[in-house]
């Protein structure tokens, strides 16, 4: 959605609607809007909600109307009551998104931040490989996991910690849904962002996630290929439908250049991931290049963001962009 789409479509919202507007988005001709509902009780609510859809309904452009309400509970937020929680999430598998998830951490810590990195990836857990911390087993306290920390300042909670090594996890819904409370409900209390490696699609552990702890913002991990676009599309309109704002979406594996020729090439494609963020209505954060050293260097426990050089300042910049939408919302 272009700006000026934006703004039109926010002057036509009605007089008690407009001071609650969160975010509004145009995508296919679906109107999607996040509205503050702090202080409505239901009465209240669903007169706002059908006052928004009577005055965007036939809209230019607008052939279907979303309303999501998100109310805060917790009149002191923002006064020390946990950290702020960042999902990396993604439409599909295979695009990269826990080894960004790692290194957005790294990141983020040697920056300067207080961070923490949840693995809730229940079923295929990789983030004790890419930080260095497998084999190592969390302890509890006052009935609460206490997180492993890694040699990269940022301490991290995973399956793979509780797991036997190469153990299947054969769990129905509700038993993740369970192991990812466990993991969110560690002893978080130093951490001031929270990542949360959330595992691909758009299933149970994200309800959950959605449900009981509510980001306060989502990114979206995806190649330039124009499948793994389509999968970043509905995980986006996974957390618009959460009333989770997207901070961005990165686009991972663009563009390799030859070792030996210099020549780049784009396997992948070139551009897709930014080319949907506009469709989407989202922010663009940035490229990964596609370089076999992140993937050595992620298998090895040692990431690419705690290093020097192009793709390490690929992370930071990434991280720092992060890092500024959370002082400002």
């Amino acid at each position: 959605m272009t700006s000026d789409a934006a703004d039109a479509l926010k002057t036509l919202l009605p007089p008690e609607a407009a001071p609650r507007l969160q975010s509004l988005r145009l995508a296919d001709g679906c109107a999607t809007l996040v509205l503050d509902a702090t202080g409505l009780g239901a009465p209240g609510r669903d007169a706002l909600e059908a006052s928004v859809r009577q005055a965007l309904n036939g809209a230019p452009g607008v052939t279907e109307v979303r309303v999501a309400m998100m109310a805060d509970k917790n009149p002191e937020r923002g006064k020390n009551t946990g950290p702020q929680i960042v999902a990396i999430g993604s439409g599909k598998g295979g695009v990269g998104k826990s080894t960004v998830a790692a290194n957005l951490a790294v990141a983020l810590a040697r920056a300067g931040h207080k961070v923490g990195l949840v693995d809730a990836d229940i079923y295929g857990p990789s983030q004790a490989r890419l930080l260095g911390t497998e084999g190592s087993r969390p302890v509890a306290h006052d009935n609460r996991l206490v997180p492993i920390a890694s040699q990269w300042g940022v301490p991290v909670l995973s399956m793979a910690h509780l797991a036997e090594p190469g153990q299947a996890i054969a769990w129905r819904g509700p038993m993740a849904s369970g192991a990812l409370t466990q993991l969110l409900e560690g002893h978080w209390d130093e951490a001031e962002v929270l990542i949360v490696d959330l595992p691909p699609g758009t299933g149970d552990i994200q309800l959950t996630m959605l449900q009981k702890f509510k980001p306060a913002g989502a990114v979206i991990v995806s190649t330039p290929q124009d499948l793994a676009l389509m999968d970043a599309t509905r995980a986006a309109e996974l957390f618009a439908k959460g009333a989770v704002p997207v901070i961005g979406v990165i686009e991972n594996m663009a563009g390799y250049t030859c070792p030996h020729c210099g020549e780049v090439s784009d396997p992948f494609g070139s551009g897709g991931a930014e080319a949907a963020a506009g469709h989407m209505g989202t922010g663009f954060l940035g490229r990964i290049p596609l370089d076999i050293a992140i993937r050595r260097e992620g298998d090895a426990g040692t990431p690419t963001a705690a290093g020097e050089g192009p793709q390490a300042q690929a992370f930071a910049d990434l991280a720092g962009k992060i890092a500024d939408w959370l002082e400002t919302h």
